[in-house]
């Protein structure tokens, strides 16, 4: 069996196990950006109850082997405890969410709701010349979702950025 192309890009989704003090964050942003990399995707939070560790989610993308580069830096940073690549390491669930804000009237708000209806996105937020939808999904979905709203009258957009999660029993 062939070993992996290191020529083809590939994008990956990498979850950091961190402890949650000052400067973890803009030591992983400075890996990055030091080294050229890009990052697409950026999240964090506490994820235990006393607030010590915080995870990390980046979705970045590379050749396998500046995916491996990357995964190594990152797990030699000292106050982080895993470094697990989600894309991987078998079946994942990656999740976002989007605030969305469509201006507009007449038949405009009408054709908004009804695709806001086709994709499960709720109005959290309405004038008489305006909504607010909410959208949680697949990063594809969100991407089609604003897309159709462009020429409805797009004024805004804010994602949260990709949290992802390992299905089945494994963990971070």
């Amino acid at each position: 069996m062939p070993g992996p192309d290191n020529n083809h890009h590939r994008s990956a989704i990498i979850a950091v196990l961190v402890d949650n003090e000052s400067g973890v964050l803009a030591r992983v942003i400075g890996l990055f950006s030091g080294r050229g990399y890009n990052i697409d995707s950026l999240t964090v939070a506490p994820v235990d109850e006393a607030g010590r560790q915080s995870r990390i989610t980046v979705v970045t993308s590379g050749t396998e082997m500046v995916i491996e580069q990357i995964k190594a830096q990152l797990g030699r940073l000292v106050p982080v405890h895993r470094v697990a690549d989600l894309t991987r390491e078998g079946p994942h669930v990656a999740r976002e969410m989007a605030l969305v804000k469509v201006l507009g009237r007449g038949e405009t708000r009408v054709e908004a709701l009804r695709i806001a209806e086709t994709f499960r996105a709720r109005v959290v937020d309405t004038t008489i010349e305006s909504f607010v939808f909410e959208l949680t999904g697949a990063t594809e979905k969100i991407d089609a979702f604003v897309t159709l709203m462009r020429p409805l009258g797009l004024a805004e957009v804010s994602r949260t950025g990709i949290a992802a999660i390992a299905r089945g029993e494994r963990t971070i």
